[in-house]
């Protein structure tokens, strides 16, 4: 399966994972960890935005204008 991880070691996971959180909490911790993954395999998978910054050079030449 996952990693050498087979169902008996998923189901103790499981069953631990029950008893520490109850099964009340078990479902809303579930869905916040999917979204974590989700969230992260997206931001993965997007490429990188260009940075809003100007270059220094010109916030310089601003601030000089800006004196005068």
């Amino acid at each position: 399966m996952l990693g050498g991880i087979g169902m008996p070691e998923l189901i103790v996971i499981l069953v631990i994972a029950l008893l520490v959180l109850g099964p009340k909490k078990l479902p809303d911790v579930a869905r916040s960890l999917g979204e974590a993954i989700r969230g992260f395999r997206k931001a993965m998978n997007e490429p990188e935005s260009a940075s809003p910054e100007k270059p220094r050079h010109q916030i310089e030449e601003e601030k000089t204008i800006r004196r005068d």
